[in-house]
């Protein structure tokens, strides 16, 4: 009988297409960053001739929103987020595999109800014709890049929860 914890190709293929969503959020939320700057920098610049530009705050609020979004995929995957493991430290291996694994699963479904509340939100504005109201843009598609964020970061911490039960599969 097979091993259901033993893959191959399809969880290679899995990790491929995340690290390629992870990449292209990232470059995207690169770009809002260098765009968030310029802008900045600018606006300053222009303030001390006396014309700032109008809506400069909402612009980068918009794109700090991208920025922050799109970075907790790959924040994730480089496992560079803040970790308290105080209590984890002292459990035996196998058993931080289980808290781990559990922790992954939670926060797996956490994250993926964020982006469908977050995804219903921008859908609700777009509905709506809200606008923004310094500038007068349409600002849903910036929902929508942070809904794409959380996805991104609820992708990868699936990806995440069926390694470790892959490895977990592994040990025994």
């Amino acid at each position: 009988m097979d091993d259901p914890f033993k893959v191959g190709g399809e969880m290679k293929f899995i990790q491929q297409i995340l690290g390629f969503l992870n990449k292209l959020v990232i470059i995207i939320g690169g770009i809002a960053v260098l765009a968030l700057m310029s802008l900045a920098t600018i606006n300053v610049c222009f303030r001390i001739f006396g014309k700032p530009y109008g809506g400069t705050y909402e612009l980068v609020a918009f794109l700090g929103a991208v920025v922050t979004a799109f970075a907790l995929g790959y924040t994730q995957k480089k496992r560079s987020h803040i970790v308290v493991d105080i209590f984890t430290d002292r459990y035996p291996e196998k058993l931080k595999k289980i808290v781990e694994s559990i922790g992954f699963f939670v926060c797996t479904i956490f994250f993926a109800i964020i982006a469908w509340v977050i995804l219903r939100w921008g859908l609700q504005i777009a509905r709506s014709g809200e606008v923004s109201e310094t500038l007068k843009i349409v600002y849903y598609p910036f929902i929508f890049c942070v809904a794409i964020g959380f996805l991104v970061l609820s992708f990868t911490l699936l990806v995440d929860f069926l390694n470790t039960l892959i490895k977990q599969g592994d040990n025994q």
